[in-house]
């Protein structure tokens, strides 16, 4: 006899709660700017809303009781027409929930994608000679070729699984390669349907043992990096979740190299990865000289210092206490954790650039890196970051030339607005005195080439030198298409660009786009 799980059915008319309406509006950039094409402040109280993890939460009752253990349900669950009936009307419900006033499903979103469904396997022995399957995700690619079987008439024999653990396909594929510098994130994103954060992230945490290490909570991991992904803006060009995503896979590669992979801790990759991942969380597509001159209030809040990265950091430890990822280790590695994972985030910002390239030299000139010490390997945690955040011009011209056109982009509008509100246009953001390529060679001249020109000397491996190989010719190619940028003399006169270095690499490191 077949036992059937019932799900309870939850009234739809209960009321949410007002902590949950207003959560997490204050630390968005969004939500408190009407200058960049920011919602109304009254739809503030609708960000997600309809799906809440507050433990005090009533309506998060719809996600937590799909997180029941296998040890409560494992002998008593069987997929039966009547459970998938109830899963059908329990996730209509979701969504209706989510067309009421709250924000809409994000690309490719499902309303349970923040749940992991591998808590609801079971391998309890049925009456006859069905076996044990692993259930599946169905996403996009699979859901067409099931519709377009079905539209033929075909029968499949193979019957595809409903639900997907994590990915399916050729993104599994992709993945099997994803410590190649060559690595296609934009495809890889498409592939994912725009969640290429998540299953990159998650599939990493994996590979490198992190999960079971650490004893992390399946559910939790993968809310986690649902939210992360979620408060990236993707209405910006470059600072979005792809972007954290193709960082998270450089970090990846940097991990891999021999001095890192054979001193490096689990607990300092697991920082690497979380850190790589949330290090431009919340960002508003726009630098801190331009929140500084609009007295915007997190400028106030972190006294116009790193203000971005301070509130990428705090963003991202509001996301890791909502979900609780590491309630269950002892406070003060939780706190310690925190620390750290700002300490990486706030390497990122670039007006320190020089600050930290000097130390680096220093250590390299000495030859004091001792990577059995944790500070030295939290420095070169913090370099290792630095580089993969601004590793896109040393990618292959393909990848690297749509970097180069979307943060240009990014930056350009932000001189469009500067120049709506009168205010004096930041360096480089004007796009009538400057191209994509003058921009792109001025950066990779005096912010990228020296700091990965260091990273060679202290990693002098195959990827460092296909990283420099790619820089050169990248920037041989802007080159050709900006003739004023590669005209210097024949006859031994200086380049005006280079003349004037101090100046330019001063105006690149404080109005530079990664800022």
């Amino acid at each position: 006899m077949e036992l059937c799980y019932q799900l309870p059915v939850l009234p739809l008319d209960r009321p949410v709660p007002k902590h949950v309406l207003s959560r997490r509006g204050a630390i968005s950039f969004s939500s408190s700017s009407s200058l960049f094409g920011a919602p109304d402040p009254r739809q503030l109280s609708q960000r997600r809303g309809a799906i809440s993890y507050d433990s005090s939460d009533q309506t998060a009752l719809y996600i937590r009781m799909l997180a029941v253990t296998n040890k409560t349900i494992k002998s008593s669950f069987v997929f039966t027409p009547g459970a998938c009936v109830i899963f059908k009307q329990l996730f209509s419900n979701v969504r209706v929930r989510s067309q009421v006033g709250f924000e809409p499903e994000r690309r490719g979103s499902h309303p349970y994608l923040g749940v992991d469904f591998r808590t609801l396997h079971s391998r309890a022995e049925s009456a006859g000679s069905i076996p044990a399957r692993r259930i599946r995700r169905l996403f996009s690619f699979q859901r067409h070729l099931l519709s377009s079987r079905l539209l033929r008439g075909a029968p499949h024999l193979n019957p595809l699984h409903i639900l997907d653990e994590d990915y399916c396909g050729q993104a599994k594929c992709m993945l099997e390669k994803v410590g190649s510098w060559n690595f296609d994130i934009f495809l890889f994103d498409r592939l994912t349907n725009g969640n290429s954060l998540v299953f990159l992230t998650f599939h990493l945490l994996s590979q490198y043992g992190l999960i079971e290490l650490f004893q992390l909570d399946m559910v939790k991991v993968r809310r986690f990096l649902v939210l992360v992904q979620e408060d990236y803006h993707n209405q910006n060009p470059y600072h979005n979740a792809v972007h954290a995503a193709d960082v998270t896979q450089a970090m990846h590669c940097y991990l891999r190299e021999p001095k890192l992979a054979q001193s490096l801790t689990s607990f300092d990759i697991l920082l690497g990865l979380l850190a790589a991942a949330t290090h431009d969380l919340d960002h508003p597509g726009v630098n801190q000289p331009f929140l500084i001159k609009t007295n915007h209030y997190l400028a106030a809040l972190y006294r116009n210092t790193s203000v971005l990265e301070n509130h990428h950091w705090r963003s991202a430890v509001g996301l890791l206490r909502e979900t609780e990822l590491f309630s269950h280790l002892p406070a003060e590695d939780s706190l310690s954790i925190e620390r750290q994972l700002g300490s990486l985030i706030l390497a990122t910002d670039i007006s320190r650039q020089n600050e930290y390239l000097s130390r680096f030299r220093t250590h390299l000139d000495e030859n004091d890196l001792n990577l059995g010490n944790a500070s030295h390997r939290h420095f070169v945690l913090q370099m290792a970051l630095k580089c993969a955040d601004i590793c896109n011009p040393c990618r292959p011209w393909e990848l690297s030339k749509q970097w180069s056109e979307k943060v240009t982009e990014e930056f350009f509008h932000q001189g469009d607005i500067e120049k709506k509100l009168k205010l004096e246009i930041s360096p480089l953001c004007d796009s009538e005195a400057n191209t994509i390529a003058s921009v792109q060679i001025g950066f990779m001249t005096y912010v990228v080439e020296p700091l990965f020109a260091e990273w060679a000397r202290f990693s002098d491996t195959r990827l460092s030198q296909t990283m420099l190989g790619h820089l050169g010719l990248n920037k041989a190619s802007w080159s050709t298409m900006e003739p004023e940028a590669s005209g210097s003399s024949e006859d031994g006169e200086s380049d005006p660009a280079r003349s004037s270095e101090e100046p330019s690499s001063r105006a690149l490191t404080q109005g530079s786009p990664e800022s």
